[in-house]
């Protein structure tokens, strides 16, 4: 288990046991309370994007917390801090995952979220959520994908990242 800078922020390697059919991996168990704490799966959905689709922001006002799994192809997840009264106000942590090393990233919530497919192939990513979404009251805050209000002071837990103090661009090229 990785845990990131921003607090509640995981990601879990699972574990393949590879044979000759293929593969099984257990992908949630409600034991590994390391990972959940206390919280359960109350919905599970499938999403598939096609490269280059940018998924964000939002964020989810009654405690809601997202797993996500890339079951094929890969995607980069990013997360934002904009509370004020946060020790961690203005950080921004990236996660890359992918089809070819299963990993479970644990979201809450209250931080700013989405994604960005990386590379040519469409990803298909199953999440879990710890609440079920309320169609009549949903809990979800929007922003548009390209706000320019979404400025890091600090990425990945360095100051030193040319992109901090500029607006977030989901375009910025991976060569740096």
């Amino acid at each position: 288990m990785k845990e990131y800078q921003l607090n509640g922020i995981k990601s879990y390697d699972l574990k393949i046991l590879p044979d000759e059919r293929g593969f099984f991996a257990e992908i949630l168990r409600q034991d590994w309370k390391e990972f959940l704490g206390d919280e359960w799966i109350a919905q599970t959905s499938l999403s598939k994007s096609f490269p280059g689709t940018i998924r964000a922001w939002h964020r989810h006002a009654r405690a809601q917390v997202d797993y996500f799994l890339a079951l094929q192809g890969a995607m980069k997840i990013v997360c934002y801090d904009d509370r004020c009264d946060s020790p961690t106000f203005g950080h921004l942590v990236e996660i890359n995952v992918n089809e070819h090393k299963l990993q479970l990233v644990r979201i809450p919530g209250h931080y700013w979220h989405g994604n960005v497919v990386i590379g040519n192939t469409p990803l298909l990513m199953i999440y879990f959520v710890s609440k079920l979404y309320d169609y009549q009251n949903p809990d979800e805050e929007r922003r548009p994908w390209n706000d320019s209000s979404i400025v890091p002071k600090v990425i990945n837990g360095t100051r030193d990242d040319p992109r901090v103090g500029k607006p977030w661009r989901w375009d910025y090229p991976p060569h740096r």
